[in-house]
């Protein structure tokens, strides 16, 4: 449903059976005005909530919280496709439509009051707030909905795919903007457009404290002026970025906000070096740390302040319990030498997972066998059923292999598994027209096969280092190449690259998004998250089933063909995931006694603590 270009590591028990007990793919009424989109039977919160249940209505305003990032950013323009944008910066920024934390792919009003959506689902209208106001004090207009919409595709070529169904953005009344589709049964695009964020019209087409016009098309570092909750108020370039609340924010009585955004200050500390950065954390330089590394996770925390208590480690499954994940080195289907699909399999056989888990991940990780991983759309065993009526459906456009052969990965563990995986894909290679000669895995024209795995940091390097070793084993030469996160960024935009560790966060309603993903109109398209540059007849036609499914079943058993045709195209060698969240935190600060479902809410929903921050020593609260 939503796009997202960060990766996150990824208990389900009891949401597989509520997500399949839901009969339909929209409860949301039509063609009558509702405070509500809900793609999942109906919404918890009535006409008349006055906030959302896991918040403390009572939450103390003050303090500050210190996060640290990695990398840099050059840019306060939330839309464009190149460079960096500075982090936090949604907390200037609003949308339509904000989601709950404790319902799956429910969104209420927030900038729009209200929604009414075409009994045909041709079209959908969006009432503004009345109440919505810019920093300046300015009203939130319909004219600056539909003005940020057109700015948006007008500028990033990645969302002109994205909106592709959408045809028209009008205002059609006195604070109403309707958006009008080109196909009646795509039930998700009110809730995409409710996830758009509005821009001030007036501003951007005004002009800067020098008198130069401002350009919603070029990179600035001029303090946006938005309608959150937070305003920018201070910065240095690439380093540190610091935020204020607005004391007169106009949604701080929202029911969507009661108990949230509580602290005074929002601060964010960039790191250029990963290691550099945990230091900085353990020297209370920045308040919370999210672990990425089982290593690190398992062995470095028996400093100090861990062992008297002043930092707290904790797991939080409830940041993933809303999504599914691939990642993985992903082949660049764009080079001729991953022409080829035996060739793409017996890359898969030279990772050996097994060992990496005993080694370096004190057992913490899973490994990922589907695009959905995580979900109940994960394809398993032969397909039956509906699933198979959609697979027969396409059946002259997608792989034999899916309606006889299961999808599993290689394992491997010990040397005589290795060296039979290892036999398994020069076997492989051979059958695609390659020969070993001496330590050279060579093509029909004598041309050695080499690659390079481009990487974002070396949190990856010993685990790419394990392909690279084994791959060596059969004559492929492979190179890790590590970038900083500015490079990493302009090379995966311009699909600069061999092979890429990267990979795609997938939501309880897959659609619209799966084009971005994996169709063919994005395999060309700069700045898409087709990294792989798939364009597959198959796979296009299984993406338009399932954005017009029109029922819970039916989704479920596309997902499933689709996960599974992709799948069979073997352009990623899968990784590995931790379904839960692995932090650390200064223990300065408070949260609400039963945190969401799908949410730990650090740190919107959480307080400054002053009692525990005495304790803790360190930072104070201003």
């Amino acid at each position: 449903m939503t796009l997202s270009t960060k990766l996150t590591s990824l208990t389900l028990a009891g949401l597989a059976a509520v997500f399949m007990a839901a009969p339909a793919m929209a409860q949301t009424p039509t063609g009558q005005w509702s405070n509500s989109f809900t793609l999942e039977g109906e919404a918890k919160y009535g006409l008349d909530y006055s906030h959302f249940d896991y918040v403390n209505v009572d939450a103390p305003k003050g303090g500050t919280v210190r996060l640290g990032d990695l990398g840099g950013f050059d840019t306060f323009n939330p839309i464009l496709p190149k460079g960096e944008t500075a982090g936090g910066i949604g907390l200037v920024y609003e949308t339509l439509l904000t989601p709950s934390a404790d319902e799956l792919n429910t969104y209420y009003g927030l900038v729009a009051e209200a929604l009414q959506i075409a009994p045909d689902f041709s079209a959908v209208t969006f009432r503004i707030d009345p109440d919505a106001r810019w920093h300046d004090g300015e009203p939130v207009t319909a004219e600056d909905v539909v003005w940020s919409f057109n700015k948006l595709i007008e500028v990033n070529p990645d969302r002109t795919q994205y909106y592709a169904n959408i045809t028209s953005a009008e205002v059609t009344a006195p604070g109403e903007v309707t958006f009008g589709f080109d196909q009646t049964d795509n039930r998700e695009l009110p809730l995409i457009l409710g996830q758009l964020h509005v821009l001030p019209q007036h501003w951007w087409e005004g002009e800067d404290a020098n008198g130069k016009p401002r350009n919603i098309a070029e990179s600035t570092l001029e303090p946006p002026m938005g309608s959150g909750p937070y305003h920018l108020a201070s910065f240095d370039p690439g380093r540190t970025i610091t935020y204020e609340r607005v004391e007169d924010y106009w949604g701080e009585d929202h029911p969507t906000n009661v108990g949230q955004n509580n602290f005074d200050t929002y601060k964010i500390e960039y790191f250029l070096d990963l290691t550099v950065m945990f230091e900085a954390f353990k020297g209370d330089q920045f308040d919370w740390w999210s672990e990425n590394q089982a290593s690190r996770w398992a062995t470095a925390y028996d400093f100090p302040a861990v062992t008297d208590g002043r930092i707290i480690k904790e797991l939080f499954p409830q940041d993933y319990a809303s999504s599914g994940l691939m990642v993985g080195f992903i082949m660049n289907l764009r080079r001729d030498k991953f022409a080829d699909p035996l060739v793409r399999e017996a890359l898969n056989y030279a990772f050996d997972f097994e060992e990496l888990s005993n080694t370096m991940f004190y057992g913490q990780y899973e490994r990922i066998d589907s695009f959905f991983f995580g979900l109940p759309f994960k394809s398993s065993g032969l397909p039956e059923g509906e699933e198979l009526e959609v697979l027969e459906s396409v059946r002259d456009l997608v792989p034999e292999t899916v309606f006889t052969t299961p999808y599993v990965n290689p394992v491997s563990g010990d040397p005589a598994a290795l060296r039979a995986n290892l036999r398994t894909a020069l076997d492989l290679f051979t059958q695609a027209g390659y020969r070993l000669e001496g330590n050279r895995l060579l093509g029909a024209d004598g041309t050695p096969f080499t690659l390079e795995i481009l990487l974002n940091g070396p949190t990856i390097e010993p685990v790419a280092q394990n392909l690279v070793t084994n791959l060596a084993q059969i004559g492929v030469v492979a190179n890790i190449r590590t970038v900083d996160s500015p490079q990493f960024i302009n090379r995966a935009r311009s699909f600069d690259y061999d092979m890429i560790y990267n990979g795609w966060v997938q939501s309880y309603s897959p659609g619209n998004e799966q084009r971005f993903f994996f169709g063919s109109s994005t395999a060309e398209q700069q700045g898409a998250q087709n990294y792989a540059g798939l364009a597959d007849p198959g796979v296009d036609a299984l993406i338009e089933k399932l954005i017009v499914a029109d029922d819970r079943e039916t989704q479920e058993a596309v997902t499933k063909a689709l996960d599974r045709v992709v799948l069979a195209h073997h352009f990623v060698i899968p990784s590995y995931t931790l379904r839960m969240l692995r932090a650390a935190r200064w223990d300065r600060f408070s949260r609400p006694e039963e945190l969401p479902e799908f949410s730990s809410g650090f740190p919107a929903l959480w307080w400054w603590d002053p009692d525990k921050a005495a304790r803790t020593g360190g930072a104070t609260g201003q």
